[in-house]
């Protein structure tokens, strides 16, 4: 399936206020985000499938892209584009083989072996990080920082997102580096006003891909 999307929104309802999840997405979706990975690791089978489904409704309405963190499952269960896969997950290879040659397959890595691998079992895109500090990506280790993110950008033969302390204000260092796009969570699941702080990102990251696309479409028609 092709990566449509630049800005990748990660879910935590524990950053939302008063955690408030699906507020947070349905204003974050409402300023243009146009995929979201369903990440709450912590929540019983049950429960993460009905709020999947929830999910599902929300991005069917707004024609975006979503992705269930880790569970192959739930994914399709509720009809989700596709999962995003961790390191501890199933390979890329397998989820492949239950879900389909159209599911959209992410895969979290943290360095250049895991980004090959990811991209040899056939993930179609990745994230990679953590870019900045930031908590939530903590037990990962240290930042990676910009040198790296560029490094795998380079290598990569699959979209990468950087992650990892991505916000409004840093997010053009990583573009600049090479990434994609961005994945992030507080920046838009924290803010006091998710659909404002999405549509600012989504103007200044979707808006030019969406024109870089159509320039090359033009250039490959005019090809002989």
């Amino acid at each position: 399936m092709k990566v449509d999307f630049r800005v990748y929104l990660i879910t935590d309802r524990r950053q939302a206020p008063g955690g408030d999840i699906e507020r947070a997405v349905a204003g974050a979706l409402d300023g243009g985000i146009r995929a979201v990975q369903l990440r709450e690791k912590d929540l019983p089978g049950g429960e993460l499938f009905r709020l999947a489904g929830r999910m599902r409704d929300l991005t069917a309405r707004h024609g975006a892209r979503l992705l269930v963190n880790d569970r192959v499952d739930v994914a399709l269960a509720v009809g989700a584009d596709g999962v995003h896969l961790g390191g501890g997950s199933i390979p890329a290879s397998v989820a492949r083989g239950l879900l389909g040659k159209e599911a959209l397959i992410g895969c979290s890595t943290h360095g250049a072996r895991e980004l090959r691998e990811a991209v040899a079992q056939g993930a179609d895109f990745v994230t990679f990080g953590p870019v900045y500090p930031t908590p939530s990506k903590a037990a990962y280790g240290p930042p990676v920082g910009l040198s790296a993110l560029a490094a795998a950008c380079r290598e990569a033969a699959v979209p990468v997102f950087a992650l990892g302390g991505v916000k409004a204000e840093n997010a053009g260092e990583v573009i600049g580096a090479g990434a994609f796009g961005i994945a992030l969570i507080s920046g838009i699941v924290a803010a006091a006003d998710p659909r404002g702080a999405a549509a600012e990102l989504v103007a200044r990251y979707e808006k030019p891909v969406a024109a870089g696309k159509a320039g090359d479409e033009e250039a490959k028609e005019g090809e002989p």
